[in-house]
């Protein structure tokens, strides 16, 4: 069975995010960038799959810069077996993210498209779905656990009060959430092998999609700055603070 596993080259989750001066979004010049955490669960579950033997070939693609280069390469040093780039300028919005993995979809024909569930620099949640929508195949979100089982494919997902478990038939996409593994590092010898492995170069023209954003962004602030907390002596002092701050009567 061939996966696709996409993967987003996003600002580390270490770094602390800095909004440019103008408010028009957040200062990327000399910050660390690395691999969206969401989509490294994707390629470690898709590695996962292939040492139990359920999958034969792992494909990763990345669409943005040129840069995205270096995620694709983490992702061979991981595991994966070959990878496909597709460079685009500018911000590429999750509908047009959607549409060119519609098109790899086609060409490549793989039978589970495994992904993270959301990017942590936009926090959209939508290409998952959208992709879904766009290949007419089931789909398994926000997934804890990931069971292959012949033409089929089972997912645990986190919901409201519980878990629930769907059975999805192949082919089908799964979106990863933080509770399904811990990925992987990558040795040293499998990141020089990474260097030697197949990565193709395309453009979203020749899958024929436009990368035209269709949003535009308002303004980006901070969030407000958490207002110091104070102690109190008994349960009497603090519902009396609570009234007095509206939050309690």
């Amino acid at each position: 069975m061939k996966v696709l596993v996409p993967v987003k080259r996003v600002l580390d989750y270490n770094v602390k995010p800095r909004v440019k001066a103008d408010g028009t979004g957040v200062d990327l010049a000399n910050v660390k960038m690395s691999m969206n955490p969401f989509d490294e669960i994707a390629v470690e579950e898709a590695i996962r799959l292939k040492e139990k033997g359920a999958v034969t070939e792992i494909v990763a693609v990345s669409i943005g810069e040129p840069k995205s280069q270096d995620t694709l390469r983490t992702a061979l040093a991981m595991g994966a077996d070959r990878a496909i780039l597709v460079t685009a300028e500018g911000p590429v919005e999750p509908l047009a993210v959607a549409k060119i993995l519609k098109a790899i979809v086609d060409e490549e024909a793989p039978q589970m498209v495994i992904l993270g569930k959301q990017a942590i620099d936009d926090d959209a949640n939508q290409t998952g779905q959208m992709l879904a929508a766009l290949t007419g195949w089931g789909q398994g979100t926000f997934a804890s656990k990931v069971e292959v089982d012949g033409e089929a494919v089972k997912v645990t997902r986190e919901v409201d009060g519980g878990l629930e478990t769907v059975n999805l038939k192949l082919p089908a996409i799964v979106t990863t959430d933080l509770r399904l593994n811990e990925p992987r590092y990558a040795t040293l010898p499998n990141i020089m092998k990474a260097k030697s492995k197949p990565l193709a170069n395309k453009t979203p023209a020749d899958y024929g999609v436009d990368t035209t954003p269709r949003l535009t962004v308002v303004s980006v602030a901070e969030p407000s700055k958490r207002q110091a907390g104070a102690k109190v002596a008994d349960v009497d002092e603090l519902v009396m603070k609570l009234k007095a701050m509206g939050i309690a009567k």
